[in-house]
């Protein structure tokens, strides 16, 4: 599994990657989380609005950051 969050490094887009980590801790999985930083990748997803959350590159989420128990649903 591959989560990948979207943002030019805001400190929304830290939460997410935090939350992010911590959902798959408590889910006991072990995925590839990466951040996306270049402005050219993230249109790439057709996202306008950051920061967003992809798994397995599928966007997810855009525009706000989900919490730990919203991101565990995307994650199963």
């Amino acid at each position: 599994m591959k989560i990948e969050i979207l943002g030019m490094g805001c400190q929304k887009c830290n939460n997410l990657y935090e939350n992010a980590k911590q959902a798959a801790v408590e889910l006991g999985l072990t995925p590839e989380i990466v951040k996306v930083e270049d402005i050219k990748e993230i249109m790439k997803y057709g996202v306008m609005t950051t920061p967003a959350l992809v798994v397995d590159g599928i966007v997810k989420v855009a525009g706000k950051v989900p919490g730990k128990e919203e991101i565990k649903g995307y994650l199963k």
